[in-house]
């Protein structure tokens, strides 16, 4: 455990734990991320309390959270995201000090950063993207269609509407051929009627 107590590698696990975390809050219900997140704070929770750590640091890590929680509320609120990111980043940077400096590698700092910034910005927007997408498909649009029963239906049957083939019953037995017009939806089951 002795690896832990190196500044660089305690960053590089409280750095990855924050993005697992991040992303556990964005994708939530998987587990893999809340597990993998657990298991880098943990070893970076182990170099912090063994190390001398920046208090400040810490609150400002956590402050980043807010930002975050705003951003991923609305898509257009790219500006808390990025303030979110900026956050972390600065706060992890100075977790450890070393004479009224920074103890963590420039170069480790610098590219676990911008890594680790772009992977946040990233999968962040796509994942909020996704979220507030409209439905590519709306069921209900079904309703007041017209179509063709491609077999005899009353308890069973399919119907084509559009080019889509759905699975039908009707109150009244409509023969294979007929024209047809769906009334309502009962689940992936279209509720149709003879058209005159």
């Amino acid at each position: 455990m002795n690896f832990l107590l190196d500044p660089d590698i305690a960053y590089l696990f409280l750095l990855g734990g924050a993005l697992l975390a991040f992303m556990a809050i964005v994708t939530p219900g998987t587990g893999f991320f809340e597990v993998g997140a657990l298991f880098c704070f943990a070893l970076a929770g182990y170099g912090i309390y063994m190390l001398s750590f920046n208090f400040w640091a810490v609150i400002i890590i956590g402050l980043s959270l807010v930002p975050f929680v705003y951003a991923i509320r609305d898509p257009k609120r790219k500006w808390a995201l990025a303030l979110s990111i900026l956050l972390l980043i600065v706060g992890s940077i100075f977790m450890f000090m070393r004479n009224g400096s920074p103890a963590v590698n420039l170069w480790v700092a610098a590219s676990a950063s911008i890594l680790t910034a772009g992977f946040i910005w990233i999968a962040t927007r796509k994942s909020i993207e996704a979220s507030f997408a409209a439905p590519a498909h709306d069921p209900d649009a079904l309703i007041g269609l017209e179509g063709e029963a491609r077999t005899d239906i009353h308890s069973e049957g399919s119907v084509q509407v559009g080019k889509e083939l759905w699975s039908a019953r009707s109150e009244m037995k409509i023969k294979a051929g007929s024209k047809v017009r769906v009334v309502r939806r009962d689940g992936f089951i279209a509720v149709v009627e003879k058209q005159e």
